[in-house]
């Protein structure tokens, strides 16, 4: 075929295009280089360093990070400077990386006495709704010793705490190299969670950032094991609560984020409402979401280890741990860069 018939049929190929096939094109480019932009911070958050992080947060040197405790604020510390190492700072109008939580206001009738404790935030500003915040949060406490025996809390909640530091990084790492996220986001590691929710009751009493500004919650609670049901399967899964209680659309982001990324089980189990053991009820999101703030929960469910001094980091799945820890981080993203905010469409 000669030169010129190639060009003129390469020319009329391209005028027959119609103008909405050409948008499309474009907009189709558009989605994937978003996706592969995502998927590269996706990738920043890893088995080995979760691994390295968790082998700290949950050792013996700790004691347990029982609420007020000397170990708690020692791994506080460890957050705060791994926070620092990644290049993250206090949010705007702080005046440092802790929120205290006073005693008082962790009294209850029946419960111990508790001292003041802190709960830790860090934060990377968004740019064009910068004033809506995302809040992604997990509770760093655990509950100390019992007799002379550490209950270390790898899973409860240390694989949570972990997977913060890791979040953080990525949305810092993607700021740096111009892919910031549109709304802010509060990375809130809560205290006080095995006494009562009482870090983040506390912060949604006492917000920061107005709770009418505040979008959503991304709440990660126990992700680095397999329950008594799935450890018979090997099957990878995440128990998903609460996504849909209140808004349609943060169910379906993290639909399509697991659909896009992660590619695991969502098991829906306890979302029924008919739950009978409540979990819904029972860890830090409910703060949000009792005042109407759109929030989901990420949970492994209970395996023989729960609250037991065998709970300890050399039996998280890693690599499961990184897959879960993985989705948060879509689906916070995703909330974060949406162009209109979600919609709180349920009550």
């Amino acid at each position: 075929m000669t030169r010129p018939l190639i060009c003129f049929i390469l020319l009329s190929f391209y005028a027959c295009k119609s103008p909405e096939t050409v948008t499309k094109q474009s907009e189709k480019t558009t989605s994937e280089k978003n996706t592969d932009v995502l998927q590269k911070y996706i990738n920043t958050i890893t088995p080995q360093e979760l691994k390295t992080h968790l082998y700290i947060v949950a050792s013996d040197s700790m004691q347990g990070r029982n609420t007020g405790s000397e170990g708690q604020k020692k791994a506080g510390k460890y957050l705060i400077e791994q926070h620092q190492k990644n290049g993250l700072s206090y949010p705007t109008g702080a005046d440092s990386f802790y929120q205290k939580v006073p005693a008082d206001f962790m009294k209850r009738r029946f419960g111990p006495k508790l001292p003041d404790s802190e709960n830790i935030w860090t934060f990377i500003e968004g740019s064009t709704h910068k004033d809506e915040i995302v809040v992604v949060s997990a509770h760093y406490d655990h509950v100390g010793y019992k007799g002379q025996e550490i209950y270390n809390g790898a899973d409860d909640d240390g694989s949570g705490t972990v997977a913060l530091i890791e979040i953080a990084q990525a949305f810092n790492k993607a700021k740096a190299a111009g892919h910031g996220p549109k709304r802010s986001i509060l990375i809130l590691h809560v205290t006080g969670e095995e006494y009562g929710l009482h870090g983040s009751r506390y912060y949604s009493e006492n917000p920061l950032f107005p709770l009418e500004k505040t979008v959503a919650d991304v709440n990660i609670d126990m992700i680095g094991r397999r329950d008594t049901i799935y450890s018979k399967t090997n099957e990878d899964y995440i128990y998903v609560i609460g996504s849909d209680r209140l808004s349609t659309e943060l169910h379906e982001i993290n639909e399509e984020a697991n659909k896009k990324y992660s590619k695991i089980k969502l098991d829906y189990k306890y979302n029924d409402v008919n739950d009978p053991e409540r979990i819904y009820f029972r860890s830090d999101h409910y703060n949000f979401a009792k005042h109407g703030i759109p929030s989901i929960f990420y949970f492994n469910g209970v395996h023989e280890d729960y609250h037991k001094p065998t709970d300890t980091p050399d039996k998280i799945d890693y690599d499961i741990l990184a897959k879960r820890a993985q989705l948060a981080f879509a689906t916070a993203w995703e909330i974060a860069n949406r162009e209109n905010r979600i919609v709180a469409d349920k009550k």
